[in-house]
């Protein structure tokens, strides 16, 4: 009777230690499987979290800015061409960015605006170049004057929604652009050529002849208005490196210009829309965790045409005509970013 108890006794033990081991071993199981799935639902949440980042923005521009006369009685391709240089024009800007952190994740929205301010200085020079000639295409009048950007101001927003592919994204999105440039031509000399007839004249290489002239002479501004669709094809498969080229193209173009003549008192206002506008970028970018780093690339070309209008000194404004005034531009802009994200 005795050892039977002794052997119930080990038997209720070694039970008992076994429902305590396998206790614990439950226990430590569902700890760990309640760690995988809050870490999995942090990763998740995460991943498809979205974060503001802000960038500053030191780039450059290089180029002109264009106005054009087209001719209606002259053989000529222009009545009047005026090239602004941009050659160069330094700038300081801000760029703020709202997304997805993992755009490679899903789909996803993006919004992206940036502002960029000229330093204004010397950029090259002012050329004009006249055709006045109705029996053939020969220049009659050329000027050249130091060229200084006085301002310039850009301002860009961007609204669309990013769709991951296995190792490229694609960011299909619509763009509005302003832009504000404003020159003066100071100093510099005038060729022009002699004439032989009422409409006849001479190569103007033949005149030895030329005006000088002595402070400034001519302004002129141009203020942009543009719309645009545009996409970027993206990857981020290189870690830590990231590439984008987008493109953007478009007819939905409004400028407002202004020429002032110094000398003469003449002020000519050039209203145009429509034609073309068309943008490619590249963008090569380094993150380090918060951090990121890029270079950018772009190419912005417009042409547009429209009406125009004349107001001499102390007179009233003159309505000139509805397609012969044209406006344009021509830069290269390259820009270096620094971005925090957050």
């Amino acid at each position: 009777m005795k050892h039977s108890f002794v052997f119930v006794f080990f038997v209720i033990i070694l039970f008992s230690s076994n429902s305590l081991i396998f206790c614990q071993d439950f226990i430590y199981e569902t700890e760990i499987q309640e760690a995988e799935t809050q870490e999995a639902s942090a990763n998740e949440h995460n991943t498809h979290k979205y974060s503001f980042r802000i960038a500053r923005l030191f780039g450059v521009i290089y180029g002109q800015s264009i106005e054009l006369v087209y001719p209606t009685f002259t053989m000529g391709e222009y009545l009047s061409e005026l090239l602004w240089d941009v050659k160069p024009v330094f700038y300081l800007g801000l760029n703020v960015d709202y997304g997805q952190q993992n755009i490679m994740d899903r789909l996803g929205v993006f919004v992206s605006a940036s502002v960029k301010i000229g330093i204004p200085g010397d950029s090259g020079v002012m050329e004009d170049r006249d055709w006045a000639s109705i029996l053939n295409k020969n220049l009659t009048n050329f000027s050249s004057h130091t060229n200084r950007t006085n301002g310039f101001y850009w301002a860009d927003i961007l609204v669309g929604m990013s769709i991951p592919l296995k190792y490229l994204y694609i960011t299909p999105f619509l763009s509005g652009s302003w832009m504000h440039f404003s020159f003066s031509g100071r100093n510099g000399y005038k060729k022009y050529a002699r004439k032989y007839g009422e409409n006849a004249y001479y190569p103007i290489n033949d005149n030895p002849e030329t005006d000088s002239f002595s402070g400034e002479v001519i302004e002129y501004e141009q203020n942009w208005f543009l719309l645009a669709p545009g996409v970027t094809i993206g990857t981020n498969i290189l870690s830590s490196f990231s590439f984008k080229l987008s493109f953007l193209i478009s007819p939905l173009i409004y400028c407002e210009a202004i020429d002032k003549h110094l000398i003469t008192g003449k002020t000519y206002y050039d209203f145009t829309s429509f034609g073309l506008y068309l943008e490619p970028k590249i963008n090569v970018s380094y993150r380090i965790k918060m951090f990121d780093f890029s270079l950018e690339f772009a190419y912005r070309y417009i042409n547009s045409r429209g009406e125009s209008y004349e107001k001499p000194k102390n007179s009233e404004y003159v309505y000139l005509s509805s397609n012969d005034s044209g406006t344009g531009i021509s830069i290269f802009d390259i820009r270096f970013l620094m971005g925090i994200s957050f």
